[in-house]
């Protein structure tokens, strides 16, 4: 047997394996032939079949002819059909119901397609597939990833770190807070996927969405005979596509309406924005003035192929690149919301490169999931880190605390202008320098016994002004067990 084409869509660099069941070049027939195959099990309930090919649908079983064309026809074969034999089509499910009808009995083959357009083959088929890889394979990554960093932002929901504004030392703040930041958007982006995966639907309404044919041919009112008194679908579209697990849309033309599939992506896109925002966070904190977090550099690894001593942090760099093909290839998506009346084919070729969006998603998953429970934290990074802003980082409840004693004047100009440069060329806390300069001023002493004690010692000691960030670290990945956990 020939080797089969496997390949995902895009650069072969960025290729999860996973998905080759649901998007290898040559497994894209399969959901093809599972839509083509539905509706000839379709028309054989409904007695809408004559004997002799019922009996012929029937000699293997209706999933065994299923199998049987799965393992004979590739997308390769329907390629050469279409573009390169003698007698090509120039039209791919043309070439899909020749090759069906090649490999099934006499009796079958004039019943392929019967009262179908190709979209309503090619949509539904997406639209399998990207409900898919999503359920099997997406979904389960997001799980396993988002409790890893929940594990982590447990581990670290206590540790000190300087936050961090502008590119400057900001508030105090813990590496369990800012790692429950981005697992709060991960949970929010798997909650967006969870339903926007579930408001995908599939097409069965014919060339231009009205059902011509099933009603026009009998197939709508053999239906409607063959249900009475059943508790069945209410149409022969919406009998098909329950075989495939799909509901249809509400109204199509020769197509899909684009927006349940287009959220669908966008919610792809947004998990790719949240993944590349630790990339972004991560390779910036491995930064050799900063090194406050490290990628596990493995045994036999290369930093650079002339600098010895490098270690860089790729998988978080590669993370967030990615993101940027996945907002180029989003425009795509964008572009293909309109058609030219019930459908033409500028987008055609556009719309096949939609899974490419899936795969490279799913790429930044798995190599964070295969990063984060080894992510190195350095404690003494974190504590020089902090020290070199700790005595000018307490600016914040200074100037409030001096509002809060009754200080007349403009408290924050006092502390920006007069108290921050103080305590920078001194090295000393802002607090000390106030409280120098009370010794001097009888105005600046009475703010300061005005002040709270707990105020007041909450001023000596930055470590101390972290405000929530613990709890809000322990909180989200409580909540993050609660939403990933298995049921």
């Amino acid at each position: 047997m020939a080797k089969r084409n496997l390949v995902l869509p895009g650069n072969p660099r960025y290729q999860p394996v996973s998905l080759v069941p649901y998007f290898g070049y040559d497994n894209l027939v399969h959901s093809w032939i599972w839509v083509e195959s539905a509706l000839l099990k379709a028309l054989a309930d409904i007695g809408y079949l004559p004997d002799d090919a019922e009996a012929a649908l029937r000699l293997r079983g209706r999933a065994g002819w299923q199998t049987h064309l799965e393992s004979c026809i590739t997308t390769t074969k329907v390629d050469y059909r279409e573009k390169t034999a003698k007698r090509r089509t120039k039209h791919d499910i043309r070439a899909l119901v020749l090759l069906m009808q090649e490999n099934l009995p006499p009796e079958l083959r004039r019943w392929v397609h019967f009262g179908a357009t190709s979209f309503d083959i090619r949509d539904t088929a997406a639209i399998i597939d990207f409900k898919a890889a999503y359920q099997k394979v997406t979904a389960p990554t997001v799980r396993k990833l988002a409790l890893a960093i929940a594990a982590k932002t447990e581990e670290f929901a206590g540790k000190i770190q300087i936050g961090r504004t502008h590119g400057q030392h900001a508030l105090p703040i813990t590496v369990g807070f800012w790692l429950a930041t981005i697992l709060n958007r991960l949970m929010t982006a798997g909650r967006n996927l969870e339903f926007d995966s579930l408001s995908l639907v599939g097409k069965f309404s014919g060339a231009v969405g009205a059902h011509n044919a099933q009603i026009g041919l009998g197939i709508e009112k053999k239906y409607q005979e063959w249900r009475s008194g059943k508790s069945l679908p209410d149409t022969f579209e919406a009998f098909v596509l329950a075989k495939l697990g799909l509901k249809p849309a509400a109204v199509s033309t020769q197509i899909l309406p684009p927006e349940p599939l287009s959220r669908f992506l966008y919610s792809y896109f947004q998990l790719s924005a949240v993944l590349a925002q630790l990339g972004n966070d991560g390779r910036n904190l491995q930064r050799t003035e900063i090194a406050e977090v490290m990628e596990v550099f493995e045994k036999g690894q290369t930093g650079s192929s002339t600098m010895a001593h490098k270690r860089n942090p790729i998988t978080f760099e590669n993370t967030a690149g990615i993101f940027k093909i996945v907002k180029a290839e989003f425009l795509k998506v964008m572009d293909c919301m309109t058609s030219d009346h019930q459908r033409d084919l500028v987008d055609s070729s556009v719309m096949r490169e939609f899974p490419g969006i899936v795969v490279l998603v799913q790429y930044q998953l798995e190599s964070l999931l295969r990063l984060i429970p080894k992510m190195v934290v350095d404690p003494e990074a974190l504590k020089r880190n902090f020290q070199l802003s700790a005595n000018v980082i307490l600016a914040e409840p200074i100037y409030l605390a001096l509002i809060l004693g009754g200080y007349r004047g403009d408290a924050h100009k006092f502390v920006n202008h007069t108290l921050t440069p103080r305590a920078k060329e001194s090295g000393n806390q802002i607090i000390v320098e106030l409280e120098k300069m009370a010794r001097r001023s009888q105005t600046l002493q009475k703010v300061l016994e005005n002040i709270p004690k707990d105020v007041l010692r909450l001023l000596h000691d930055p470590r101390e002004y972290v405000g929530s960030a613990s709890a809000e670290a322990l909180r989200i990945a409580s909540g993050a067990h609660t939403q990933f956990s298995e049921h």
